[in-house]
């Protein structure tokens, strides 16, 4: 079973939490219930998580709520361990670089920060 865990800069922002808070209840619904099944199911299928390619280890939650398409990017602390670290609505069919490169430098900086 794997535990999902939120980033927190510095200053003790948490960028995801603060995204999820603007979301409506129906969108928050289905973004729980994704994180539910990431935690509890051994095998997650792909249309829900899955490792983006030519990132720094980069893991993409993806949400699909009516029209609305929203994504959480995060990376793996341990096997069992997940840390969301930026989230967005996504507008287009790619993810854009500079939302995968906010994501590298955060993740970069909370290893920087655990040791």
């Amino acid at each position: 079973m794997r535990k999902v865990s939120f980033y927190r800069t510095t200053s003790g922002h948490c960028p995801v939490e603060e995204f999820l808070d603007s979301l409506n209840a129906r969108q928050s619904t289905k973004v729980t219930w994704i994180l539910r099944l990431i935690e509890d199911l051994e095998f997650v299928p792909k249309q829900y998580f899955k490792k983006l390619v030519n990132t720094d280890d980069i893991w993409e939650v993806r949400v699909n709520v009516g029209r609305d398409t929203f994504r959480l990017l995060s990376s793996f602390d341990d096997p069992n361990l997940i840390v969301l670290n930026h989230a967005f609505a996504k507008q287009t069919r790619k993810i854009p670089r500079s939302d995968i490169r906010l994501a590298e430098q955060r993740k970069r900086d909370y290893f920087r920060r655990k040791k």
